[in-house]
């Protein structure tokens, strides 16, 4: 019998090297791999010795522990070059996005290009049948659709940053921790020797050091980061911005303003290179338009349906009804309030456990 073929991403973390563990045990061939995306400004701007401690997913560190598993398990380890894919779908989109007054989530956005567009191609070349990562998510096979699902640990579930996951990726993609919790996944790794066991979760976004944005998009942007002014809702100079790329909306420190109340962004106003603050109260809103909106476990809707909503991956799921408005767009009306809608950050869809499906916030 011929052992189906598997490409195992390999962060150097805990999840994804128990995921490849688990697929050896159970008889596939692993392949694993580990994805170089650094430019080279950036991986030559910095010493073996920052890697270390920086760029999680990224770093050299990474790529030293992935293949160290990979030894530790017996199966084949490679780096593959994906810089010139990484530079165009992730990091020049980042820039691009603060820089027109949206907040985007480069993670979501490298799972749907990178991990499962690029690194499937990849898969295919190599003749393996499946790809796998150390998500936490779970993937079903419906009456007619594959769908995606939470974890089984929700405090690490992972479903918000998949849902661009098209239908031949949900196919061909295994979650083998997804129905794990996060202790029985280190708890694994111990038994098995792996060094990575205690190894610590990366929680920055790996090209970005320090989670300094304004920093790293005044460094990489081509056009000049400028102050200008900070207003309240009334229109009322209050005070002076560095640059909009520092701000995002619901951002409460760092505006310099001291009235002996917080104040936090409500607005960025790009054409007049303003920041608009308010009050908490100013901060909630009851609709939001979305774009790019990709349904991926269920048939496109044609008509409104209930669903619990999440604006961000930190946010709570809120009753909400998503209406669908043509070309990918849906409009989501919530039953309350919710603080600090994002234009450039994702909004997503569920039912359950089950992702209905998301999209990028317009409005």
């Amino acid at each position: 019998m011929v052992r189906k073929r598997v490409l195992a991403a390999m962060s150097g973390g805990v999840d994804s090297s128990v995921a490849a563990a688990l697929l050896k045990k159970k008889g596939f061939d692993v392949i694993g791999i580990t994805m170089d995306i650094w430019p080279p400004r950036l991986a030559d701007a910095r010493s073996v010795q920052a890697h270390d401690n920086f760029g999680g997913c990224c770093s050299a560190r990474a790529v030293e522990d992935a293949k160290g598993v990979c030894d530790r398990l017996g199966i084949p380890h490679y780096t593959l070059n994906f810089r010139d894919s990484f530079k165009e779908a992730v990091i020049d989109n980042f820039i691009s996005e603060y820089l027109n007054a949206r907040t985007p989530n480069p993670c979501i956005r490298c799972n749907e290009i990178i991990k499962f567009r690029e690194l499937l191609k990849k898969a295919d070349e190599l003749g393996a049948d499946y790809l796998a990562t150390g998500h936490y998510s779970t993937i079903t096979k419906g009456k007619k659709l594959f769908e995606l699902r939470k974890s089984k640990d929700r405090k690490k579930d992972q479903s918000y940053f998949l849902y661009p996951m098209g239908q031949e990726a949900l196919k061909r993609t295994l979650f083998p921790v997804g129905s794990l919790t996060k202790t029985a996944t280190r708890q694994i790794a111990k038994k098995l020797g792996l060094k990575v066991a205690d190894k610590k979760d990366s929680q920055e976004i790996c090209f970005i050091e320090d989670n300094n944005y304004g920093k790293f998009l005044a460094e990489s942007s081509k056009e000049p980061v400028k102050p200008g002014p900070i207003y309240d809702i009334e229109g009322n100079q209050v005070g002076m911005h560095r640059g909009i790329s520092y701000y995002t909306i619901g951002q409460r420190r760092g505006t310099g303003l001291q009235f002996g109340k917080p104040f936090y962004v409500i607005k960025i106003d790009k054409e007049n290179n303003a920041v608009i603050v308010g009050e908490e109260k100013d901060t909630l809103g009851k609709e939001l338009i979305a774009e790019n909106v990709v349904w991926t476990s269920i048939k496109a809707p044609s008509r409104p349906v209930k669903a619990k909503v999440k604006i961000r991956y930190a946010s709570e799921e809120t009753d909400a009804v998503v209406s669908p408005s043509g070309d990918n767009s849906v409009s989501v009306l919530f039953k309350k309030p919710v603080r600090s809608i994002t234009p450039g950050q994702s909004v997503v869809f569920y039912k359950g456990d089950l992702v209905l499906g998301g999209g990028v916030i317009k409005s």
